[in-house]
């Protein structure tokens, strides 16, 4: 586990065990039927293929990566945003998953890694970083709310001060 502090991006090494599409979005159920998915052997899958392989999972606030452990080759992008579902397996421990939500196409993928010691640390740092992004698009959301009251009332005050203008000066002639 390392911490980059300049990129507020944090790295684990674990092993890819590969990215199944899934239909429902969240649950442990679907986390389980995704694992039992990659059990079985699909000669046509790239998905499955890929798997099983070492990878360095980065999570920032902005979303997860996975990237191929030797060639730093980025595998999977997954913004923190379509992240809906995060769990360890319970029926093995030392897996755990996520589920996501494909940005452009109506479909949910669910990534399933294995780590030796951190699956549950994991879990919990991925929930944390979701939940800070959330609190985050909030507080900026909320900005956003006042940055615009302020433009209304802004605009508001300029028609008053028109409004003013033209009645002095109609006083005045």
């Amino acid at each position: 586990m390392s911490d980059t502090e300049e990129d507020n991006e944090i790295s684990f090494p674990v092993k890819f065990l590969g990215r199944v599409e899934v239909v429902r979005s969240d649950g442990l159920k679907i986390l389980s039927e995704a694992a039992q998915s990659l059990k079985t052997p699909d000669q046509f899958s790239s998905e499955k293929a890929a798997r099983k392989s070492k990878v360095h999972l980065f999570l920032s606030l902005s979303g997860i990566d996975i990237l191929e452990n030797k060639t730093k080759f980025l595998l999977y992008s997954c913004p923190l945003s379509t992240i809906s579902f995060c769990a360890v397996l319970p029926s093995s421990p030392k897996v755990f998953g996520f589920v996501a939500r494909h940005p452009a196409a109506d479909t949910n993928h669910c990534y399933l890694f294995q780590s030796q010691a951190f699956s549950h640390v994991l879990v919990s740092v991925i929930g944390d970083a979701f939940r800070a992004s959330k609190k985050e698009e909030s507080i900026r959301g909320g900005r956003d709310l006042i940055v615009e009251a302020l433009r209304h009332k802004n605009k508001v005050l300029q028609r008053e001060n028109e409004e003013l203008k033209r009645r002095l000066v109609g006083q005045s002639n």
